[in-house]
């Protein structure tokens, strides 16, 4: 018992261990016309426990205002540059500018060059995306910063023309040629392959044939690969190792699969079937408690996936269905879009319905800035209770 006293002490003064999940990040997009100002935000990662963030841009005031914060920063090169920055010296340039004059006081770990450009509608940037990452990571070895910093890119899932059953993933055969140009500069840089999967599109797109909790990594029967035999008890993983299977194909077995993007939508249109307060807690939810285990994949279990949440904010200045306004957890004020955690003692798991949660002894739930103190005191007692409730359930007492 003496050792457990220990423990809970231990955790109750550490930022380490149980209080950080280190593969879990957020999505900090800025497409809103009234969201706080980077010091709030930042006051808000910070009740959080967050310390992973992607930007999509270089915005200098969230560069200057993280600094010295331990944040980890991806930032993003606009797709509009990237023919610019195929220019060893406009890429040297852009570093120089936009990444050399914050770090290392700010923690920028990745530039990500473009976002989702295999798929888009702009056909031309294909061409320019792997010379720009040529030249962005050269200009980082001039500097001497590519230590440091990866060079990488977020990719659509639709960039692969198969996705089911995970063995038979395959990129399409338009972007073949490019796409192994691309791996072959991840692999000699040690880059990770980032993917932005969402399974809500998934069950979106045929309801009738998708399972909802299969979805939303609720409890379900899965399904077993027929070629490899591994089972699959949700869809986001299954796409993530779809993703590797097909680099596979072209001969790359090496490269690590991040998840660049995540999230399940509150709100949409009436065609968007399932875009629900309700599910999108489930899904974020569950998808906090895998993190929290640092899970792995059916086909890699020994390396934890790591995951960015999208998103952090609603913005109401995105274009689209109503969905893409909708995916935040918090509300521009910083007031919680729906009550989203990690359950701790789950005593009974959500199933069947889009409006069932996880119940549970205790829960963590995401809350807003204007409560931080109180908050964080509040999750390291919950995580500390997690532990002692654990370990007598482990290690009971004897009578």
């Amino acid at each position: 018992m003496m050792f457990l006293v220990f423990l809970l002490l231990a955790l109750w003064f550490s930022d380490y261990g149980m209080l950080r999940v280190a593969s879990l990040g957020i999505n900090y997009g800025q497409v809103g016309s009234n969201l706080p100002p980077p010091d709030k935000v930042l006051d808000l990662l910070s009740s959080l426990m967050i310390t992973k963030v992607k930007i999509y841009d270089t915005n200098p005031q969230i560069l200057t205002t993280f600094a010295n914060s331990g944040v980890e920063l991806i930032v993003t090169v606009e797709n509009q540059m990237l023919s610019v920055v195929m220019d060893p010296q406009q890429a040297l340039q852009w570093v120089s500018t936009h990444v050399k004059p914050y770090f290392p006081a700010t923690k920028i770990t990745e530039i990500a060059v473009g976002n989702e450009v295999f798929t888009d509608d702009d056909t031309s940037l294909i061409g320019y995306l792997v010379p720009a990452m040529v030249s962005i990571h050269g200009a980082l070895v001039q500097l001497g910063l590519d230590k440091y910093i990866l060079v990488s890119t977020p990719n659509s899932l639709a960039v692969l023309e198969e996705s089911f059953p995970p063995s038979a993933g395959s990129f399409k055969g338009e972007v073949s040629a490019i796409m192994s140009e691309y791996l072959r500069f991840l692999a000699s840089t040690g880059s990770p392959f980032w993917i932005n999967a969402y399974p809500y599109f998934a069950y979106k797109g045929a309801p009738e044939n998708v399972s909802l909790d299969y979805v939303l990594f609720n409890k379900n029967p899965g399904m077993v690969d027929p070629y490899t035999k591994l089972h699959y008890d949700n869809m986001l993983y299954a796409q993530v190792d779809a993703v590797v299977y097909a680099m596979f194909r072209l001969g790359y077995s090496g490269i690590e699969v991040r998840v660049s993007e995540t999230g399940w939508p509150s709100k949409g249109d009436p065609d968007e079937v399932g875009a629900t307060p309700a599910n999108a807690a489930v899904y974020n939810r569950n998808l906090l408690r895998r993190q929290m285990r640092n899970e792995g994949t059916p086909l890699r279990p020994n390396t934890r996936l790591e995951v960015y949440l999208f998103a952090l904010f609603n913005e109401d200045m995105k274009p689209g269905p109503t969905s893409e306004r909708n995916y935040g957890l918090f509300e521009p004020d910083g007031t919680i879009a729906y009550n989203v955690g990690l359950s701790a003692l789950s005593t009974t798991s959500s199933t069947s319905t889009s409006t069932s949660t996880s119940s549970s002894s205790f829960s963590f739930f995401l809350t807003s800035s204007a409560d931080k103190a109180t908050n964080m005191g509040y999750e390291r007692w919950v995580y500390c209770m997690f532990l002692y409730l654990l370990a007598c359930q482990v290690f009971p007492r004897r009578h």
